[in-house]
């Protein structure tokens, strides 16, 4: 259904079974897939590329430009997956020549007030709280959570499955799986309930706990620790993406409390 009551410019491609309430704004340079639902008053700026199936809640602001003094007004574009929600009045910028695009995952839940700034790189099944913001250029994997009122610096990167508490400021990297709160942010263990409920089996859960005692725990600077755990655990998936995130974190990753 699309009420005769919202502006939808011509040049907008709509798919099948897409829902459109009265006073929303769609404009010309939008893609929005199948059954996706956009709620009164949601604006849906050029550069938008939505996928089937979501949904976007009264008053929120899709694609709108990059509050980034180096746009120029270049073409770029905000992306969003599949089976994706944004809660009322969430604000999410398309890129800059930076890195061209704004790009969200599909299954993700972005609460009411959030803000995604320019050239942000969120994953699948992210989670961000109400009034949760993140800077621009910053990347989000798979499965983060971020909590209410957290604010995360530009650059920075959240690995996956990883849960920050509500009100943290993010100023540097967070490894993967892992917990994170206080003020200055640091690590307070493994995201047990997360794992637990995404099928983590208990060894793996006891493997990951090990890893990060080496880390964090045996006194050895980040270099030394990353040599003991590639030369005493064996080769996993998951021992591979802590040490590969650590040694290619550019800004450094959170301390222990």
């Amino acid at each position: 259904m699309i009420s005769s009551l919202a502006y939808i410019d011509p040049g907008a491609k709509l798919g099948e079974g897409v829902t459109i309430e009265p006073f929303a704004t769609i404009h010309g340079d939008v893609v929005i897939g199948e059954g996706t639902w956009i709620g009164s008053g949601a604006s849906i700026y050029d550069g938008a590329r939505i996928g089937s199936n979501c949904r976007i809640f009264n008053g929120a602001s899709i694609s709108a430009i990059p509050q980034d003094m180096k746009f120029s007004g270049e073409e770029t574009t905000l992306e969003i997956g599949d089976n994706t929600t944004v809660r009322e009045f969430a604000t999410l910028n398309r890129g800059t020549r930076a890195r061209g695009r704004t790009s969200i995952g599909s299954n993700c839940l972005l609460m009411a007030y959030v803000h995604v700034a320019h050239d942000c790189s969120l994953g699948d099944h992210v989670i961000m709280v109400s009034y949760s913001a993140i800077a621009g250029e910053v990347e989000l994997e798979d499965w983060v959570t971020l909590g209410g009122g957290v604010i995360v610096h530009q650059f920075v990167r959240i690995g996956a499955h990883t849960i920050i508490g509500g009100g943290a400021k993010v100023r540097i990297d967070v490894p993967p799986y892992i917990k994170a709160d206080r003020e200055p942010l640091a690590f307070m263990g493994l995201n047990t309930v997360g794992l637990e409920r995404r099928g983590f089996s208990r060894e793996k859960m006891h493997e990951l706990h090990e890893i990060y005692r080496a880390y964090y725990n045996m006194g050895m600077n980040s270099s030394k620790a990353l040599d003991y755990i590639s030369a005493s655990f064996a080769a996993t998936p998951e021992r591979d993406s802590i040490i590969d995130f650590i040694r290619s974190s550019s800004r450094g990753v959170i301390r222990a409390r």
